[in-house]
């Protein structure tokens, strides 16, 4: 069999923390910046846990079991 890669885009998205959560980047901290406030800036730059509805999906891009 030959060895299963993982999926480039979603490596550079998402970790698999060490209790196997799937974390990810809030949207909408990239650009047009100047209209958003402090508060919400700050809380756009903290991470989250993917949805459990999601999990199994990117788990197998990421070539996690």
């Amino acid at each position: 069999m030959p060895k299963m890669k993982t999926h480039s885009g979603a490596a550079g998205r998402f970790e698999v923390g060490k209790k196997g959560k799937v974390r990810r980047r809030r949207s909408g901290h990239n650009h047009i910046l100047e209209k958003k406030s402090t508060k919400r800036k700050r809380h756009l730059n903290t991470g989250t846990v993917i949805h459990s509805a999601d999990e199994k999906r990117i788990k197998r891009l990421l070539g996690v079991r």
